[in-house]
């Protein structure tokens, strides 16, 4: 394919698209058959059709992404008919461009079109997630740094802190932190934390946050009465989980926080460089 045409084709494609009032960007069902090179409607409503049960099949909601809609065309005489038409979001529009006629030099281009687009989009959510973590991972340590000072301040020592955050662990998963680094492979000298999820590390959060609060509400002076507050806190951090359906030490280990941290900054300097990088992934 010529890159004239590409480049011709690639503006039509983006000159159709439009967006909702939230923000969500779609194509009218009959703007895209014109553009995907279908002359008849009962034709292209079949292409339609199955990319709804690819749709349903991918665990996504059709409803979400097929939206079926009514307007009004002007007729040569001047006056008005409604007619059927269909709101499709970039993903839909992907799902019919797999499901049309290969051999269609349109078909073709969208194929790609759409497929890079939304490998685009998942790379985007991929990465924010991925940097929630990282920001997850880098409270927790403040947070447990500043427990630490608490306890300092209102004992006098904090020699313990290991000690009370591994009850901590304890009472969150309902086994001992050398049991969950022995179940998510964790390296002896690294923390469990490196490689908890993103739900885990804002749990510890919380239940840290917690002690802090009453340990100095309280003006809790010793260890063992923080370190009991400490592990209540996580007991009732982990029975809301359970209530959610979410057990703790079920969870699969996630990637090493470090390695993440890594990748982002590596990312970032590439993007900084190359604005365009992302696509090319």
């Amino acid at each position: 394919m010529k890159h004239d045409l590409v480049h011709a084709m690639t503006e039509s494609f983006e000159g159709h698209a439009q967006e909702t009032e939230n923000g969500v960007e779609y194509w009218l069902a009959r703007d895209v058959q014109q553009l995907l090179g279908y002359s008849e409607w009962r034709n292209f409503l079949n292409v339609i059709t199955k990319a709804k049960t690819a749709c349903e099949v991918s665990g996504h909601e059709v409803g979400n992404h097929f939206v079926e809609v009514t307007k009004m065309v002007e007729l040569g005489s001047g006056s008005q008919r409604e007619i059927s038409d269909i709101m499709l979001t970039r993903y839909a529009c992907y799902l019919i461009a797999q499901n049309g006629d290969p051999a269609k030099q349109e078909i073709a281009f969208a194929q790609t079109y759409f497929a890079m687009q939304t490998r685009k989009a998942e790379l985007i959510e991929q990465r924010l997630l991925e940097a929630e973590r990282v920001s997850a991972r880098k409270k927790l340590s403040a947070t447990e740094k500043e427990l630490s000072e608490v306890i300092f301040e209102q004992t006098g020592g904090n020699r313990n802190f290991a000690l009370i955050r591994s009850k901590g662990d304890s009472a969150l998963f309902g086994k001992s932190t050398q049991a969950m680094k022995a179940q998510w492979r964790v390296p002896e000298s690294r923390p469990l934390a490196d490689f908890a999820p993103t739900i885990i590390l804002k749990a510890k959060d919380f239940a840290t946050e917690i002690t802090i609060h009453n340990a100095r509400t309280h003006h809790m002076s010793s260890e063992p009465r923080i370190s009991q507050e400490h592990v209540t806190n996580n007991a009732a951090v982990r029975q809301t989980l359970l209530d959610r359906g979410i057990r703790p030490e079920s969870l699969p280990p996630a990637e090493d926080v470090k390695k993440v941290e890594r990748r982002l900054a590596s990312a970032e300097k590439k993007a900084l460089k190359n604005p365009d990088g992302l696509e090319e992934q």
